[in-house]
């Protein structure tokens, strides 16, 4: 069965007065981030900023991106709805960038308390992970999720733990206790683990020097 991916888009009237009058709470150089549905909208607020500030970079994000803005920047402004985006780019982010959410021509700075109760979340899982002898290994048959090639580098690296290596399309965690397995180990969309100390992310295994 052929699978379609037709975007949709939020229509967002931009007030250009009310976003140079927030943007004065920006630093000057800054990376523009969006999701999909809010691309027609960061292209105009762009366009509007980019006479009041350095724009550093303009790309669309995913919940499984892994942005890497220009070392010049000093913030990102992510156009989007909720802190999903938002809490798994201060996960991954590279030299603590703050980051701004604009929505509906209001700006909202992701807390320094936030990103720290996200990052506490992440060590309890990784000490969990560290406390089993056996971890089921998390793969996605979706494009751009699937990585069953470093789920099976990760399953013959990893010698002092048995491992068992699911797959499926659409991951139920509410599936996990029928297996008798307390860690998994997360090789699809990161942002699976937001929720569920039972879940650590691959990639994050290797930030914390385990492999």
């Amino acid at each position: 069965m052929k699978t379609l991916f037709i975007p949709v888009k939020v229509k967002t009237k931009v007030n250009p007065a009310k976003i140079l009058e927030i943007s004065k709470k920006l630093p000057k150089t800054i990376a523009i981030a969006y999701s999909i549905q809010y691309e027609d909208t960061a292209g105009e607020i762009k366009d509007i900023l980019f006479k009041t500030h350095n724009i550093s970079g303009f790309t669309q994000i995913l919940g499984c991106s892994s942005p890497d803005f220009p070392k010049q920047t000093q913030a990102v402004l992510l156009i989007t709805d909720g802190n999903f985006h938002a809490n798994s780019l201060s996960l991954i982010l590279k030299n603590n960038l703050p980051i701004y959410i604009l929505h509906n021509n209001s700006l909202e700075k992701i807390s320094e308390k936030d990103i720290l109760s996200l990052k506490k979340k992440q060590k309890a899982s990784y000490l969990n992970y560290l406390n089993v002898n056996k971890v089921g290994v998390l793969i996605s048959t979706k494009p751009s999720q699937e990585n069953l090639k470093k789920a099976l580098e990760f399953k013959n690296k990893t010698k002092n733990k048995k491992s068992y290596l699911f797959i499926c399309n659409n991951i139920n965690t509410g599936e996990f206790e029928n297996f008798g397995i307390s860690s998994w180990v997360n090789t699809a969309c990161p942002k699976l683990d937001v929720n569920d100390n039972s879940i650590i992310n691959l990639r994050d295994l290797d930030n914390f020097g385990n492999l």
